[in-house]
């Protein structure tokens, strides 16, 4: 799907302010609330936006330390059912992804301090098809959820198409 300047907009709009009513955000364009209504139900209907949530920093309600964990599977296992027992035994995980390379899974975790950590890591260890693991700590965040740029990027290259 294509987006444009005014799509791009929109949706930094929604993305700082996601409580932000439609109306606001078109007045903030200078556009008709119809307008922005289209928009924005075309960016949902085209798989730009998944949905309108507030973003939620684990840190700030205690659980500051982030760790990576790189999954092997038993190739007897299907990726899918091992994501599935994973998702329901660790809560600690934020984000999951079944990759290339050395492993087969990459774990985005988080825990309030290095106990907490080992014991998340435990769990994630005896989830069934789950062979082995291997993990570290984030010393520092400087990126986490940035789509802002590629979107500004993808609307202007658009732009300089037309």
């Amino acid at each position: 799907m294509q987006i444009d300047r005014l799509d791009a907009a929109l949706i930094r709009l929604l993305t700082e302010e996601p409580q932000l009513p439609i109306l606001e955000c078109a007045r903030r364009l200078g556009i008709a609330r119809g307008a922005a209504t289209s928009r924005l139900a075309r960016l949902h209907e085209g798989g730009v936006i998944d949905a309108i949530v507030p973003r939620i920093e684990p840190g700030g309600f205690g659980y500051g330390l982030v760790a990576f964990c790189l999954v092997e599977i038993d190739q007897k296992v299907g990726h899918d059912e091992v994501a599935a027992a994973l998702a329901d035994a660790v809560p600690e995980i934020v984000d999951m992804h079944t990759v290339t390379g050395a492993s087969d899974m990459q774990l985005r975790l988080v825990a309030r301090d290095a106990v907490q950590l080992q014991d998340v890591l435990d769990r994630v260890a005896v989830v069934p098809g789950v062979a082995r693991t291997a993990s570290s700590i984030a010393m520092r965040t400087h990126l986490s959820g940035r789509v802002l740029p590629l979107v500004a990027h993808v609307a202007e290259a658009e732009a300089e198409k037309s």
